[in-house]
């Protein structure tokens, strides 16, 4: 069994209050979980309202295919998702 781990870091750089961060949020949190079949939450900087630290588990039988996932989610977030800035990336494998 693998467990991977992506780690993002984003800047929010138009949001003026936490209602609105969390509303530019939670659809892209309900994408990823949707769209990639991934464990999603926001786990860090819960109270800066321009910048957020989300977490996205996946667990598969292949270690390669787990971080080809998370390598394509990184890239589709930076790619895709125009309202927010991709700061950086983590892949971790546990």
């Amino acid at each position: 069994m693998q467990i991977g781990l992506l780690i993002l870091e984003v800047n929010l750089p138009a949001c003026g209050s936490l209602k609105e961060k969390r509303g530019r949020l939670k659809p892209l949190i309900n994408r990823l979980q949707k769209d990639y079949k991934l464990s999603v939450a926001e786990v860090d900087l819960h109270e800066v309202w321009q910048s957020s630290i989300i977490a996205c588990v996946m667990v598969s039988n292949d270690n390669k295919h787990t971080q080809s996932v998370l390598q394509k989610v990184s890239n589709w977030v930076e790619r895709e998702w125009r309202d927010l800035e991709l700061v950086d990336h983590r892949i971790e494998m546990v």
